[in-house]
């Protein structure tokens, strides 16, 4: 594995710890995705939410049908509105997820060191000897002392809402297994997770297909989460069913990662995606413990290194009960941010946690604070290393910008494209003002596109403008739109009086040039 580690800028004083940690428009250079659900769909807390620093919204399809989902995206835009806070939209697949059917939704208890059936009948009715499953193949798929775990959310093993199965023996098409701790499971669906095991299911099922050709294409979504990726070729599919649905062609498609099979193949999987999820649960599932932290720093290194953004979850997993993350959580966080991650995705923390609003104000805090000792200097000069010479036109644009802006210790790097492709990937900061009251006129093309997808990128924040209505826009040229940029910025904390800035120009013929960036990503 590369050398990797990011230092820490040094000297960090003792006594600066101690100082408060200052209110900022932007609660973090890191971006925060936030799962919408029961605790989490009403406007106001969405709103929150977006306040708090919110950048995109996730949708788990895994549970909840398109109308129920639907209504939520429609309090989103709604709390977008009256926040002025922009927001991606992002489509979580179900994938190659085995489920557990429990049609009564009846509590089912399970003891430890009884026996319980996994069965492929789902005509039978859960119960704590018999579970129904929506895989006709485990059978075939596993063995005598295989590891299976259940329960209704991603879990560790030990929370009494999951339990952790031993294979004892199969039977024609059931599994028998060995109970190996006591729990309750509750609800009418349950994950099913084989460890290590291969399972002959489409990383892309028809129910996935469907929801996107449905709610996905009506809603024009910004990324698509595909989950379950195990290879490279499940992004290609993918891909290639967005591409016929023709709303859908400028699609981010995100590969996330959750079992053996995807770290395997993980090069492969990061050349075709245009980002990675770290899914740090069913991971930490598949991989003995004392491996995660390993894949989690070569994955960041290597997702920083082809400029394509990563996203780490499961971070605060105990906020979903408590108001305060455990002294390890909020190490874990800031870790996350010194390894290289873009965003932090919060599944059910916001999903169903008492405190949706309050987690992510925490850890916009928490990644503010490893921002400020992030050395910024070495992760340029380690990216420039990689990727070598010659640079591509626009990688060396970016990389003297960068170089510029670290030589005059510059605040932010303002950068102008009409495209929404240009140079971002070593950018420290880029500052983004709100629209003015009404909003810029931007349709829902290409660029209003590009604008949110930037959501998900660390130190991005778009600025949308209409160089199309020079009669009626404050952003006609480069030079009021500086102004508006520099203004906001000063509004914002972001850039104080005699603050340097470097401001960059991307002209449209460059951009045409754009092939595989390394040092570059997504920008309005």
């Amino acid at each position: 594995m590369h050398s990797n580690h990011l230092l820490l800028e040094e000297p960090i004083r003792m006594a600066s710890i101690l100082e408060p940690s200052k209110p900022s428009f932007f609660p973090a250079m890191t971006k925060i995705v936030g799962t919408l659900g029961p605790r989490s769909r009403s406007l106001d807390v969405i709103s929150g939410c977006l306040t708090a620093g919110m950048s995109v919204a996730r949708f788990d399809f895994s549970w909840g049908d398109c109308g129920y989902h639907q209504e939520t995206l429609e309090n989103l835009r709604a709390a977008v509105k009256s926040t002025k806070k922009l927001c991606a939209v992002m489509l979580d697949t179900v994938g190659a997820e085995m489920q557990v059917v429990n049609k009564s939704e009846k509590a089912i208890s399970l003891q430890q060191d009884d026996v319980v059936i996994l069965t492929p009948d789902e005509g039978q009715e859960a119960s704590s000897q018999i579970l129904p499953i929506n895989f006709a193949g485990l059978a075939k798929a596993v063995k005598k002392g295989d590891t299976i775990f259940v329960g209704q959310y991603l879990f560790t093993g030990s929370e009494t809402t999951s339990v952790w199965l031993e294979v004892d023996k199969v039977e024609g098409a059931d599994v028998v297994c060995m109970i190996k701790n006591s729990a309750t499971l509750a609800g009418a669906l349950f994950t099913l997770h084989a460890s290590q095991v291969h399972i002959d299911l489409p990383t892309l099922t028809d129910k996935d297909k469907e929801n996107i050709n449905t709610w996905g294409v009506r809603n024009k979504i910004d990324f698509l989460s595909l989950s379950y990726t195990r290879h490279a070729e499940d992004v290609r599919e993918a891909r290639e069913f967005l591409s016929k649905l023709g709303d859908l062609s400028q699609t981010q498609i995100f590969a996330k990662i959750e079992n053996v099979e995807g770290l395997t193949h993980f090069d492969e999987i990061l050349q075709e995606a245009d980002g990675i999820i770290l899914s740090r649960g069913n991971l930490g599932i598949d991989l003995p413990p004392e491996k995660v932290f390993l894949f989690q720093k070569a994955a960041l290194y290597k997702c920083n290194m082809a400029g394509k953004p990563a996203v780490v979850t499961r971070v605060v997993d105990s906020m979903t009960d408590n108001l305060r993350p455990t002294r390890a959580e909020a190490t874990d966080v800031a870790n996350a941010v010194l390894d290289g991650s873009d965003a932090i995705l919060l599944g059910a923390e916001t999903l169903r946690g008492l405190y949706p609003v309050e987690t992510i104000s925490i850890v916009g805090k928490i990644c503010a604070e490893a921002e400020k000792v992030f050395n910024q200097d070495m992760y340029f000069k380690k990216t420039v290393k990689y990727v070598g010479e010659p640079m591509t036109h626009l990688e060396s644009i970016a990389s003297s910008a960068v170089r510029a802006a670290i030589k005059v210790k510059a605040s932010v790097i303002i950068c102008f494209t009409s495209s929404g492709r240009a140079a971002s990937g070593a950018f420290e900061e880029t500052t983004a003002p709100s629209p003015p009251e009404g909003g810029w006129v931007v349709e829902e093309d290409i660029v209003y596109f590009r604008a949110r997808q930037s959501l998900i990128v660390r130190g991005l924040f778009p600025m949308l403008a209409d160089p199309r209505h020079p009669a009626e826009s404050t952003s006609a040229t480069n030079e009021s739109v500086l102004k508006v940029a520099l203004d906001h910025g000063k509004t914002s904390g972001v850039i104080k009086s005699h603050d340097r800035v470097v401001a960059l120009d991307i002209s449209p013929p460059r951009l045409q040039s754009l092939k595989s960036p390394k040092l570059l990503e997504t920008l309005c």
